[in-house]
């Protein structure tokens, strides 16, 4: 039976590696994932305040002390799966910032079970 807050959101050891590299460069940094439906979809990653949180978006909670948004109508498909936040070699099609290093950070996720469903961390919706 489990106790604790279970968090929605993870990170690996490699993200962690390029989230410290992009913070050392950019300051405090967020995550937010508006599209894709399964794993290998792309988050981007924007120096905090450079992305607008939308009223619909949700907070899944922090990755190394950043937050992690995902659009209103994402959060329906992913909200009964935890995601953990990794990074591949090869170079994404979007503006986020870890591109001109020749990574991009993608999602694994795997199910929640009913009991960690049970006693996942509160969302919040927009800017609340």
């Amino acid at each position: 039976m489990i106790t604790e807050t279970i968090s929605r959101v993870d990170v690996t050891p490699a993200a962690l590696e390029v989230i410290e590299k992009l913070r050392a460069e950019n300051g405090p940094l967020m995550f937010h994932q508006s599209g894709g439906c399964c794993d290998g979809s792309s988050p981007m990653c924007y120096a905090q305040g450079d992305f607008i949180i939308g009223s619909s978006d949700v907070w899944l909670g922090q990755i190394d002390s950043c937050d992690f948004w995902m659009s209103g109508d994402q959060f329906e498909y992913w909200k009964h799966t935890h995601l953990t936040i990794d990074v591949t070699p090869g170079r994404g099609a979007s503006f986020s910032l870890e591109i001109p290093l020749g990574v991009r950070f993608l999602i694994r996720s795997r199910l929640f079970t009913e009991d960690e469903f049970a006693h996942l961390t509160p969302i919040r919706i927009g800017n609340e």
